[in-house]
């Protein structure tokens, strides 16, 4: 008898099993280090996260992480049991912030499956994940919906059943703000932070044109990948993805969401804060050498129970690839154009 592998090939779909909790390795302490290569790599310059002076000024104890620095590192976490064999990620729902994180702070991460559903062609169906992200002190920080779309082992092999989970469209105003601490609003210095515009400045259905754009090189989306321990093979073996369906390796589509939320900052550079990710799309696959843009639109205004410092808008931002967005691209028929490579809601908060 040959004794049993010590090497892990990842869970294919027929491998879940609706109700089960997977811890996964490995605790991830986050570092300034940590937070330089992610200011590097996405450009983002929203000033809470980007000086310890303007945070304390406000009211922080310190910088933040940047809250997607944290989700990336909770996703990365999830990645060997749960989409190691992945197609392609794709959808986020219930995504909420519950306590800001600080370099220093180590996170660890369980999900439990809440949906499975085969696909017609029987190669690959769809799994749910409900994942957690926690701090040293056992504080849940990040809690969110994925689903994400995986290979069988086995195409003739029974498939789980099939239960899709029933998911709210958004976060309600009432369950915002956890992760961040009360403000000093008077104290927030425009000038530094970039722009005069603040919360009851925004309207809801304005549209904003981001005007910038990115150029995505093959060396920073590998390092984006590594630096969160995502070991998707889609994203970084060239040699497997070579002979896949696009002949090259796949953007992960978080690099993405970074990438359009640095952009916002040219006109939303006070929306210091995401507090809860609503749902999102990855529309279409991005590639090294692509161009990004992304323009956003308020599809609500809200001021959250109990506090003054801070309001919420409900934004949706849109990303494309080698398109400008002054136009403000997203539909063609019944599809979406064929630039647009994400379609993101999100809460985010700004200074009252």
């Amino acid at each position: 008898m040959s004794a049993p592998s010590k090497t892990a090939a990842g869970r294919f779909f027929e491998d879940f099993r609706l109700g089960e909790t997977l811890v996964h390795a490995t605790p991830r302490t986050i570092t300034a280090g940590d937070v330089s290569l992610y200011a590097a790599l996405y450009g983002a310059r929203f000033a809470v996260q980007s000086a310890e002076t303007f945070a304390r000024a406000i009211g922080y104890p310190r910088a933040p992480v940047d809250d997607l620095l944290a989700f990336h590192v909770v996703f990365g976490k999830t990645v060997p049991d749960v989409s190691l064999n992945a197609v392609a990620n794709l959808g986020y729902a219930a995504g909420r912030f519950l306590a800001p994180v600080y370099p220093g702070d180590t996170l660890t991460a369980k999900s439990e499956v809440i949906g499975l559903k085969e696909n017609s062609n029987r190669q690959t169906g769809v799994v749910y994940v409900r994942s957690q992200g926690f701090n040293q002190q056992g504080r849940l920080a990040l809690d969110y919906v994925r689903w994400v779309m995986v290979r069988k082992r086995d195409a003739d092999a029974p498939a789980p059943a099939s239960h899709v989970p029933d998911l709210p469209a958004a976060v309600a105003p009432d369950d915002l703000g956890a992760a961040c601490p009360a403000i000093n609003a008077a104290a927030y210095d425009p000038a530094l932070a970039g722009s005069p515009h603040r919360w009851r400045d925004y309207a809801k259905g304005e549209r904003i044109d981001h005007v910038d754009g990115v150029t995505v090189e093959e060396a920073e989306h590998q390092i984006a990948t590594r630096l969160y321990q995502n070991t998707a093979k889609v994203h970084f073996n060239l040699h497997s993805e070579s002979q896949g369906r696009f002949g090259k390796r796949l953007i992960y589509g978080g690099h993405v969401i970074s990438l359009a939320r640095a952009l916002t900052f040219n006109g939303l550079a006070n929306a210091f804060h995401v507090a809860a990710i609503n749902g999102g799309r990855h529309v279409a696959p991005l590639f090294a050498g692509d161009t990004v843009y992304a323009w956003s639109e308020v599809l609500e205004t809200a001021a959250l129970p109990g506090r003054a410092d801070v309001g919420a808008l409900r934004l949706r931002t849109v990303a494309t690839k080698n398109r400008p967005c002054a136009d403000f691209p997203l539909r063609a028929g019944e599809g979406y154009e064929p630039s647009v490579i994400l379609d993101l809601d999100y809460w985010a908060l700004l200074p009252r």
